[in-house]
């Protein structure tokens, strides 16, 4: 509880200061043609969620060996999302800067997915050319996968809430009490953060706050393979994070069809399909929520059961949303120009 509510409070308090330094620095977020919000909105906001992670983590919970490397690795990201929010960096230079937020928890502190245990398998190994490059792969996947879903006031700050609160309940029935309260911690900070940031927005949390969400999830799900090996310590956040990654998969495939860079923006994401459907920017977040939540309930339920079972389940609903996505327009090949996605929205 504790743990809760010091990130809570100093993320909630420190949000207001940090949209002054926001205005002060020039880190503004400037309306164009694949935004939906109007007028300039101060970025920077995940500054504030940051150093209330960090304060609540290391007041109540201290700092083991792996959480020094977690929040090294966190800082790094944090100053490459800081300088782009501030100078727009290329995504080439981002990415560069994901990796060796990754290389810093992987490499200097020895924090990587070394074995799982895989059902009907058992225990397996990998070998460090293995475990290296997974776990790097593993943390820049959910660091852009937090990255891209931020592109409506609240929703990011509101899936890392559910998710993160999902992870805990895992980790809280392995025992696994450090990772819990990180969790916790990540939960209180998302929550503060809201309520500047749910709509109407009164400042962003920009890629310094998605690419440290993303970063802390993936994370803490690799020590808890150090700790555990069990699948589900892998397969809960993946399960949770369903309808993010179903929809950064999907624009992959998109862009790719497209023949353009797989980093370049459009507007066919899966929230923006919604706006075009005439949904109103609150319905869009309430329902991209309560499908957070119901995949995130399915994770918790499936550990539980045999893998076939789960299987049995999860296939089935997860070919039934992809069919939903597309007949939304998520995979559209010819990217619309947003003018267009207006019209529809407007003939509606």
């Amino acid at each position: 509880m504790y743990t809760f509510l010091t990130a809570l409070a100093v993320t909630f308090f420190l949000t207001p200061l940090v949209k002054r330094l926001a205005v002060y620095v020039g880190a503004m977020d400037r309306p164009d043609a694949r935004k939906v919000h109007h007028g300039l909105v101060p970025r920077l906001g995940g500054l504030a969620i940051y150093i209330g992670f960090v304060v609540s983590v290391v007041a109540t919970v201290g700092l083991s060996y792996e959480m020094i490397g977690v929040l090294s690795g966190a800082t790094v990201l944090v100053v490459v999302g800081i300088l782009d929010d501030i100078y727009s960096l290329p995504a080439k230079v981002k990415l560069l800067g994901q990796i060796l937020a990754a290389a810093v928890l992987v490499v200097l502190f020895n924090v990587g997915i070394e074995w799982i245990n895989v059902p009907y398998v058992g225990i397996v190994e990998f070998p460090l050319f293995i475990s290296v490059p997974l776990t790097i792969f593993w943390v820049i996947g959910f660091v852009n996968t937090v990255n891209l879903i931020d592109g409506l006031d609240g929703l990011a700050a509101g899936i890392a809430t559910i998710v993160s609160i999902t992870v805990a309940l895992l980790a809280f029935q392995m025992g696994e009490w450090v990772s819990a309260a990180a969790m916790v911690a990540m939960s209180g900070a998302c929550l503060a953060f809201l309520q500047y940031n749910f709509n109407p927005a009164r400042i962003f949390m920009g890629d310094t706050g998605s690419m440290f969400l993303g970063y802390i999830i993936a994370a803490v799900a690799v020590i808890g393979t150090m700790k555990t090996a069990a699948v589900a310590v892998l397969a809960v956040p993946l399960l949770a994070l369903a309808v993010p990654i179903l929809d950064t998969l999907m624009a992959i495939v998109r862009r790719k069809h497209a023949g353009v860079p797989i980093f370049s923006p459009d507007k066919n994401h899966l929230h923006h399909r919604l706006l075009a459907k005439g949904l109103s920017q609150k319905q869009v977040v309430l329902l991209m929520y309560a499908m957070t939540a119901f995949f995130s309930c399915l994770a918790l339920l499936l550990i539980h059961v045999n893998w076939w079972a789960a299987c049995i389940v999860m296939v089935p609903v997860i070919l039934v949303f992809l069919w939903w996505a597309k007949k939304l327009g998520v995979m559209q090949e010819v990217m619309e120009p947003p003018s267009q996605l207006d019209k529809e929205k407007e003939n509606k």
